[in-house]
């Protein structure tokens, strides 16, 4: 387990880079499933709050590209500029993960 003294600084860090870090223009395209800050409230949706950022940006351009396959996210990122996506998961990496205390 880790130790409060090294867990409350690394929340307060994450707390302060998301401060940081704009709203995207697109992210109510997310949000709607996945939750503002990153936490889904509906069964079987994937929280993103916290996911490392290259992971989220890739994973959003096989959407919109085709390379993954799911309706639901072939529409949602199907539109999105590699801009867009960038800023998407900046956003969604910069936010502390679903449990955390902030």
């Amino acid at each position: 387990m880790f130790s409060a003294r090294i867990l409350l600084p690394a929340l307060l860090f994450a707390t302060q880079v998301a401060a940081q870090t704009p709203k995207p223009a697109r992210l109510g395209l997310c949000a709607a499933c996945h939750g503002e800050n990153g936490t889904a409230t509906a069964k079987g949706i994937p929280h993103l709050a916290g996911q490392d950022r290259d992971y989220l940006a890739a994973a959003l351009r096989q959407y919109r590209d085709g390379e993954r396959q799911a309706s639901a996210m072939r529409a949602a990122a199907g539109s999105l500029s590699d801009s867009e996506i960038a800023a998407l998961a900046d956003w969604y990496a910069a936010q502390a993960p679903a449990g955390s205390a902030r």
